[in-house]
């Protein structure tokens, strides 16, 4: 445990931090699994809606740095390829 004034406040604040960042994961991740249980049920509307709340919770955690930039678009880039699959997948079949 810290001795120090402002040593005790650091970790007060990355307490607060961890929490908030900890929820903001797992809000994340429940979005971008949703967006791939719905492209597996075969929804491309509802894929495609999913995937833009996904993708403006991703942006935000990158711009937040909860997650890394990089990490947030490589699972946008990935989503939307499981999308766009499915479309194609729709489109050849009608």
């Amino acid at each position: 445990m810290p001795n120090i004034k402002s040593a005790k406040k650091r970790l007060r604040q990355n307490i607060t931090a961890r929490e908030r960042n900890r929820i903001n994961r797992s809000f994340i991740r429940n979005r971008c699994k949703n967006v791939v249980k719905a492209v597996r049920e075969g929804n491309v509307e509802e894929a495609d809606q999913l995937f833009r709340e996904a993708s403006k919770s991703l942006d935000q955690a990158g711009a937040k740095r909860t997650i890394h930039k990089n990490a947030a678009a490589r699972k946008k880039s990935r989503l939307s390829a499981l999308i766009r699959k499915l479309k194609e997948q729709t489109q050849s079949v009608s």
